[in-house]
């Protein structure tokens, strides 16, 4: 079987304890986790979870069952990256020298599609959203102008197709 990058997505209540018991599974079937995201998702009180993974399919699958056995768990869902839309955002802090004295830097920042967020005498802030190469790209452009610090996020990502979270949730409320 051949491994593939997935993104999992877990609807659930915002219980304490449940990334916990989540990532236990993953532990417990040796199951490296690539990116973790958490947010409130499009349904007022649900909670989503992106968890990218490589991993071969049918232990993703088991992974789902696994996970949708958890009493907090509304549903699980996961797809290839071909099934989704997905980006990610870093920040770049760096020397404001860099700014005011190689002009080079502004070509960089430009031509990656970046924006910077803010400038202070001693530092400045550029944003990038992007898929990780581009974030990486830029992160190696300007790693030579004084990087200090640096962070990205997991990734984001929302399905092509239809996942059907707000109708199992109607019907869920009319079976109560």
């Amino acid at each position: 079987m051949e491994k593939a990058s997935y993104t999992i997505s877990i609807y659930s209540e915002n219980n304490v304890g449940l990334l916990n018991r989540i990532s236990a599974i993953f532990l417990k079937r040796h199951i490296n986790i690539e990116s973790l995201t958490t947010s409130q998702s499009e349904i007022k009180d649900v909670f989503r979870f992106i968890i990218i993974v490589n991993v071969e399919e049918a232990k993703v699958k088991k992974l789902i069952k696994q996970i949708e056995k958890q009493v907090d768990v509304i549903k699980a869902y996961y797809h290839t990256d071909e099934e989704t839309i997905f980006q990610e955002s870093a920040l770049y802090k760096v020397k404001s020298s860099a700014l005011f004295e190689e002009r080079h830097i502004q070509n960089i920042i430009k031509d990656s599609h970046a924006n910077i967020v803010t400038v202070s005498p001693e530092y400045f802030v550029i944003e990038k959203t992007g898929f990780r190469n581009e974030t990486d790209r830029l992160y190696h452009d300007l790693a030579s102008f004084g990087l200090l610090q640096f962070v990205r996020s997991g990734r984001i990502s929302v399905s092509k197709s239809k996942m059907g979270i707000s109708e199992i949730l109607k019907q869920f409320k009319t079976d109560n």
